[in-house]
């Protein structure tokens, strides 16, 4: 017997009634809403998605964390959604994090939510537990009468917001520095690339998270948005990339490494793509990672499966031009979903290679533990399959500490110049730095 029971219903504006249910879910402690803002591409399986209210979850720190997800994805055969924090690498390898850390996420949480709600195209799908299914109806036509204006009680708590002031947890000539030892590594073959991360954060502050995360993705409109609160804990999420996609017995991975600002000028902007699409350090960077991935999926793949089906292709975001290879792989169905992706984790576009060298020398040289930031936030279906984002264009909250974080990172290799990284970190952070300045 099934543990949910369906039912769709028409929607004349997809749009609104999307609104209409972001704004109504905000009344529940858990909530994981994902949104591709009709985000047109192969391997998208709806337009939007909300999963609240725990029945059952699994929150634990990297100890044992994905013997723990397996057992519980294989225990549950229902829906589960979470994430996986960047740190959870010390699972896999010998490997520590010691840096600060402001957020106090845990590193591995999931859920089994009551309500989960789909939307694609002008149909809306409510797949609730049985226990709770005489509430669809009556939860359908409350959404539809949800007012989409921030209601008095939220502008009065956040109306005495004082002006937000942004530090950076390291400085310019610190950065300059810590790029110079990591070229130093790379010269003496300890790797070729690595991803280095900064931290940009503001103290004693409380924001809005519903209308921060609304406008983020207002000015952004990427194919992964996310919005997680957890109690008192947010992850209002710009990330324009996929990690990794299970669809029956094929994985697909989804790389970015290669970015271009968008320019006015249509000329102009078409000029910059084409550069960002020949300039062959950003290429020699995206295909590093590609070969990383290709050996990750060989890893749980059928022999000879791993294929390229895409390299080094520019897609146009809002704010961005990015470089995407998608490499594909097909798995036998008795291969265990949760060991693909521990065999692929972290993602390679958040590392470097070699992938264990190059994690050793970021701890070093990073002043933040990544947490959240650099993991990755997505779902697993009853059979089987699932579907993981990066956590990249990012801002973390803990409403109860009243911090607020956000990092950038770029791919360090031999062509690096400190100047150049630097302002490509400047340029991924616009849009967090804007929203936090601008929003109530």
């Amino acid at each position: 017997m099934p543990i949910r029971t369906t039912q769709t219903f028409s929607i004349d504006s997809p749009s609104e009634f999307k609104q209409r249910l972001f704004q109504w879910s905000q009344q529940f402690e858990t909530i994981i809403w994902l949104d591709s803002n009709n985000y047109q591409q192969q391997y998208s399986s709806f337009d939007s998605c909300l999963a609240v209210e725990e029945f059952t979850s699994i929150k634990t720190d990297y100890h044992g964390a994905f013997e723990k997800l397996k057992e519980y994805q294989s225990y549950t055969k229902d829906y589960i959604f979470g994430y996986i924090s960047y740190d959870v690498k010390n699972d896999i390898e010998q490997l520590s994090s010691n840096n600060f850390d402001g957020l106090d996420f845990s590193d591995l949480y999931f859920f089994q939510p009551q309500k989960l709600i789909f939307i694609k195209g002008n149909t809306v799908e409510f797949q609730y537990l049985r226990m709770i299914d005489d509430e669809i109806e009556e939860d359908f036509e409350e959404i539809i009468k949800t007012n989409t204006n921030v209601t008095s009680s939220v502008v009065e708590k956040y109306s005495e917001q004082e002006k937000i002031k942004i530090k950076l947890r390291i400085h310019k000539d610190e950065y300059y520095q810590k790029v110079e030892k990591m070229l130093a590594h790379i010269r003496r073959g300890d790797i070729y690339e690595a991803n280095f991360c900064q931290e940009f954060y503001t103290e004693n502050t409380s924001i809005n998270p519903l209308e921060v995360f609304q406008h983020l993705n207002e000015i952004s409109e990427p194919p992964f948005a996310t919005f997680l609160k957890l109690e008192h804990q947010y992850l209002l999420s710009a990330t324009p990339e996929r990690y990794i996609k299970k669809e029956g017995t094929k994985v697909i991975s989804q790389p970015i490494k290669g970015t271009a600002k968008r320019l006015i000028n249509k000329v102009e902007d078409a000029k910059i793509s084409f550069d960002l699409a020949h300039d062959k350090k950003e290429q020699a960077e995206n295909v590093m990672i590609v070969d990383l991935v290709r050996n990750d999926l060989s890893k749980t793949a059928k022999k000879g499966s791993v294929k390229v089906e895409e390299l080094c292709k520019v897609y146009t975001f809002k704010q961005v031009h990015q470089m995407v290879s998608t490499i594909v792989s097909e798995v036998e169905h008795t291969t265990h979903p949760v060991d693909i992706i521990k065999e692929t984790f972290p993602m390679g576009s958040m590392t470097g290679a070699p992938k264990v060298s190059a994690m050793k020398i970021i701890e070093n040289l990073e002043e933040t533990k990544r947490g959240l930031y650099s993991g990755t936030v997505g779902y697993f279906t009853p059979t089987g399959d699932f579907d993981f984002n990066v956590v990249i264009r990012s801002i973390l909250y803990n409403e109860e500490k009243k911090y607020i974080s956000y990092s950038v990172g770029g791919a360090i290799t031999a062509k690096s110049t400190p100047e150049k990284e630097y302002e490509e970190c400047l340029l991924k952070a616009k849009a967090m730095k804007y929203v936090l300045l601008n929003s109530k």
